[in-house]
């Protein structure tokens, strides 16, 4: 058995590629538009790591998706947890849980799918701004 991909829905495409690639830092892999379906699949990887891929499926027909706690969350190691939460705040993220540990912090993506960001290896001392930034909605 091998891990394939994550799916998630997303409604608007062109956003979530944003979020995705532009502000998160994935990678599109491949695109396919299933046009007899009316949906795209958009597959995307941290650089590096093609193996863990995240499927986003657009379905052309507008529709809304509930929030689905049940499905938890996507998770990334990053380099410097604090480095990461800042670019993301820059573009506009909410930083939902802040990394006051030097080690995990949640975002959502436009779709409010949750992601988890953990530090690689040891926590990083903590530090300020994110030692007391409170929780901002939930993750």
């Amino acid at each position: 058995m091998k891990y394939l991909h994550t799916m998630v829905r997303v409604t608007d495409l062109d956003k979530s590629l944003d979020f995705y690639c532009n502000k998160l830092g994935l990678k599109e892999l491949r695109r396919k538009d299933v046009p007899q379906g009316r949906f795209t699949l958009v597959f995307l990887a941290a650089p590096g790591d093609e193996d863990a891929q995240v499927e986003l499926t657009h379905n052309w027909d507008p529709g809304e998706y509930d929030e689905g706690r049940n499905f938890g969350h996507l998770a990334y190691a990053v380099d410097d947890i604090y480095a990461t939460c800042q670019q993301l705040m820059e573009g506009g993220v909410t930083i939902n849980r802040p990394p006051r540990d030097g080690y995990m912090a949640f975002v959502r993506s436009p779709d409010n799918i949750s992601i988890e960001l953990l530090q690689k290896g040891d926590a990083l001392p903590a530090a300020e701004p994110w030692a007391s930034m409170p929780n901002e909605g939930h993750w």
